[in-house]
């Protein structure tokens, strides 16, 4: 390849076919250049001289071991499946459930690249169950959790600034901290391989705060604070709106909090929610990160995809289940600004934390809800007086505002939470209603996909 370097020779041939399998040449282990195609995920190397044999070995490995991979994961699961099936879920605790969840996602990954989709179903079959004993589980946990701060809970929302954030900065002096709204772990494991080459990944997993929606969750992130909390320390940034004006504070909670905690450093702010702002964002690239303090960036386009799926048949079609919709995100990642950043962040060695501020459930079962006018119109979550679900199965009712440290709003105020796949619907809305959010990817609700949410820190390799 005269004039062209085998580097640059896989990058073209993986914008023609990215699963196109490749084999490097080289002239010895030792080369810096097989190391970095090492990083760009090829099938295996040859060292110089190279007999026919060792071709044909290779390439016989490289035939043969997707098949052998496939077996291996179905006898493996069909195995794990029956014992899995007979499991009691009502003496998980926190971090059983984080467990279990990243047990069933990991075999969802498994079973879907190893193209084992009848196992996939079974799998999925599992779901139903696990979201009904969560519920149960978090009606009780969660308040208690809240009651006692210093006892035995998991990372909450709240947490994540002093418990992951801090130390990088006391470490390091700089860090990039990264917030993708609406992010599933499932979504996060399958961008996990594109970052691994620039970074080591150590991943650990918080509960989202309750609801699991972005005004409550994004914001108790950033300032530390329950929405209550927030509310009372901040009433001119807290509105009566569940809607994006509610984080239009993020920077200033973010400084508030590093004040509380006596870690006063300069924090550099961007949120990127349109294609203009990630076009902006790549512009300025070489200036997006500060050499000192935190560099934070909310990205929103995966949240953007959820919602606007619901209102465009393209979408929905294009990310009709949560397969595709990881596919939809990981494609978008490869592009996206918020790679960039990363690339830049990885060149300039600093170390990134990612999370997510709540996840999202993909919605079939409507749920009949009784409400005064006074309701709030979110479809799985909601706020008002003599609040109540038709079907007791399909929601969570908390009476008592301070059960999730919510602001008050007023006597008789009640907040429903719907729980596995629902949506919350109208008697005299319902067809409607069903029409239009069946099938959607929603958030507000109590499932492990809105609830249990990664957080990993990213060391740039060396």
């Amino acid at each position: 390849m005269p004039g062209t370097r085998g580097l640059e020779s896989l990058t073209e041939l993986r914008d023609i076919d990215p699963n196109l399998q490749v084999v490097m040449v080289t002239k010895s282990e030792e080369d810096s250049t097989l190391t970095e195609a090492l990083g760009n995920d090829i099938a295996g190397y040859l060292v110089k001289p190279v007999s026919p044999r060792q071709v044909y070995a290779l390439v016989a490995r490289m035939l043969e071991g997707p098949r052998i991979r496939q077996q291996a994961i179905a006898r493996s699961f069909v195995d794990r499946f029956r014992a899995m099936q007979n499991e009691s879920l009502r003496d998980l605790d926190w971090r059983g459930w984080i467990d279990r969840y990243l047990e069933l996602v990991q075999w969802d990954l498994d079973l879907t690249s190893a193209n084992e989709m009848g196992l996939h179903d079974s799998l999925q079959g599992l779901f139903p169950d696990l979201r009904r004993a969560f519920a149960s589980f978090m009606a009780t946990a969660y308040p208690a959790w809240l009651r006692d701060l210093e006892g035995d809970r998991p990372p909450l929302s709240i947490d994540i600034v002093q418990e992951f954030l801090l130390p990088v900065i006391e470490r390091d002096r700089a860090a990039v901290f990264i917030v993708i709204d609406c992010l599933r772990l499932d979504q996060w494991k399958a961008l996990e391989p594109v970052i691994a080459p620039l970074f080591d990944i150590e991943t650990t997993h918080y509960f989202g705060v309750l609801p699991t929606a972005t005004p409550y969750a994004r914001n108790a992130l950033f300032s530390g604070l329950f929405p209550n909390e927030i509310a009372a320390r901040f009433p001119d940034w807290w509105g009566e709106k569940e809607d994006e004006t509610l984080n239009a504070h993020e920077r200033e909670l973010l400084e508030s909090q590093l004040v509380e905690l006596k870690h006063e450093v300069p924090v550099k702010y961007d949120k990127v929610s349109t294609s203009y702002e990630a076009d902006e964002l790549e512009r300025r690239l070489a200036n997006a990160i500060a050499p000192d303090g935190i560099s934070a960036f909310v990205f929103n386009f995966v949240d953007l995809l959820t919602h606007g799926r619901s209102e465009s048949a393209i979408l929905y079609e294009v990310a009709r289940d949560e397969i595709a919709l990881r596919q939809l995100t990981l494609q978008w990642f490869k592009r996206s600004a918020l790679f960039s950043v990363l690339q830049e962040a990885a060149r300039r060695k600093v170390t990134v934390l990612v999370t997510s501020d709540h996840g999202s459930i993909h919605c079939h079962t409507p749920a009949t809800v009784f409400a005064k006018r006074d309701a709030t119109q979110n479809l799985r979550y909601k706020f008002g007086e003599d609040l109540r679900a038709e079907d007791p199965d399909l929601a969570l009712l908390f009476k008592k505002e301070d059960d999730l440290k919510l602001p008050r709003r007023g006597l008789g105020t009640n907040t429903l939470l719907a729980t596995g796949d629902s949506f919350f619907v109208y008697p005299t809305k319902l067809r409607e209603y069903q029409s239009r959010y069946r099938g959607s990817f929603l958030h507000g609700g109590v499932t492990p996909e809105e609830c249990i949410l990664p957080v990993s820190l990213l060391t740039p390799k060396r």
